[in-house]
């Protein structure tokens, strides 16, 4: 028989237990348009308990334009009232492992994504000379699908070329619908027996970069028994968590709701059974984070 983890009210019900957070950015804090209110609250009450967040995303772009994303969504960073103490993106990982390969690169993705390349010793090239591919997307991730980019992909691996995918989600909220990401390509690439490469999460490279920003933030050590995930995905949230060896509090409304009913109420037979085909243990979970 599959056991449901608790549902809890509140992240109060957990905050004794943990010295720090790392917290999902896309679906947790903001869905793509609009900042949760109830989140911000939460993780402000738990930095006022002495206790240190760190967001962690698979965003395909450097620290600070996530910094400056989140400031538009109303999302304080800095003082005694922010929400966070830093932010680690998928996109500062990537810029590190783009540093070790050839730096005739073809960009996959769209144009707002450039800046992860900054300060980078690379030559964006078409791909027909390229030597690198790095993908943070879809070009139009408003109309195209990973099927528009079968004929490429194959071009791609047939030059046996080898490809960094900036950002390992394969679909995030936006609004109230799904949006195809990086994920899904590389995930197409690598079927093809494509060389990928992904560091983001649930990868450990993001979370050993997340787990040290964590440790300064408190100003100590902290033990991994006394740090909790919380996230939405799957395959990223979850999975790195798990592989860490962090406990997690899972927010099941997020890009999974729809497997379980309505997002606010979902039906906890249906949860139990997910969380289980998942392999799934949380702590504890609840449909939104709130204090």
């Amino acid at each position: 028989m599959t056991i449901l983890s608790s549902r809890i009210g509140g992240l109060s019900e957990l905050a004794g237990r943990y010295d720090g957070i790392l917290c999902d950015v896309w679906g947790v804090l903001h869905n793509g348009v609009a900042a949760s209110p109830d989140t911000i609250a939460a993780l402000s009450a738990f930095r006022r308990q002495s206790g240190a967040v760190v967001m962690i995303t698979n965003a395909p772009r450097p620290r600070e334009p996530i910094l400056e994303q989140l400031a538009g969504l109303g999302v304080p960073f800095g003082g005694n009232d922010a929400t966070f103490d830093d932010v680690v993106t998928s996109g500062d990982v990537t810029r590190m492992l783009i540093g070790e390969m050839s730096p005739a690169v073809f960009h996959l993705g769209p144009q707002r994504d450039m800046q992860i390349y900054h300060g980078l010793h690379v030559d964006l090239v078409e791909k027909d000379v390229a030597e690198t591919v790095v993908c943070t997307g879809l070009f139009d991730d408003e109309t195209e699908t990973p099927e528009d980019y079968r004929d490429l992909l194959a071009e791609l691996r047939g030059r046996d070329l080898p490809l960094i995918c900036a950002n390992p989600d394969i679909v995030v909220e936006r609004g109230d619908r799904l949006v195809w990401c990086a994920g899904a390509l590389a995930r197409d690439y690598e079927a093809l027996g494509g060389r990928t490469y992904v560091v983001g999460k649930p990868h450990r490279p993001i979370y050993e970069r997340a787990f040290a920003r964590l440790c300064e933030a408190a100003g100590r050590q902290i033990g991994r028994d006394r740090v909790l995930a919380i996230g939405d995905g799957m395959p990223t949230d979850v999975a790195g968590a798990a592989a860490y060896g962090i406990d997690l509090l899972y927010i099941s409304a997020g890009i999974h709701a729809a497997e379980y009913g309505d997002p606010d109420h979902p039906d906890p037979a249906r949860l139990a059974t997910f969380l289980h085909a998942h392999h799934a243990k949380p702590v504890a979970w609840m449909p939104r984070l709130q204090w």
